[in-house]
């Protein structure tokens, strides 16, 4: 399926009848399972129904890295989001991509 960044919002976990999405590169996971961490009172709430690679990247939750841009991250923070990529692919099915 393809997403515009609109229709991935949907997804956020505040539908208890819709799944949980994060994308992370453009990719969308289904991270439902995890909604405990994602969903509405979990540690990472601010990451569902968006592309979190620059936060995962910059390990902040600060709304204002919640974006897909890589620009200007250092070779190590491009390290530490492909560690969560791993981690995501590993736990959770891939359900899309990201359009703009």
């Amino acid at each position: 399926m393809e997403f515009t960044a609109a229709q991935l919002s949907q997804f956020d976990g505040t539908d208890p009848s819709k799944p949980i999405y994060v994308a992370i590169k453009g990719r969308v996971f289904d991270v439902t399972s995890g909604k405990s961490f994602y969903g509405p009172g979990g540690s990472y709430p601010m990451f569902a129904g968006k592309d979190a690679s620059r936060a995962l990247a910059k390990m902040s939750k600060n709304d204002e890295d919640v974006i897909p841009s890589l620009d200007g991250l250092s070779d190590k923070e491009i390290g530490v989001l492909a560690d969560w990529e791993k981690k995501f692919e590993a736990k959770y099915p891939v359900t899309g991509r990201v359009v703009s």
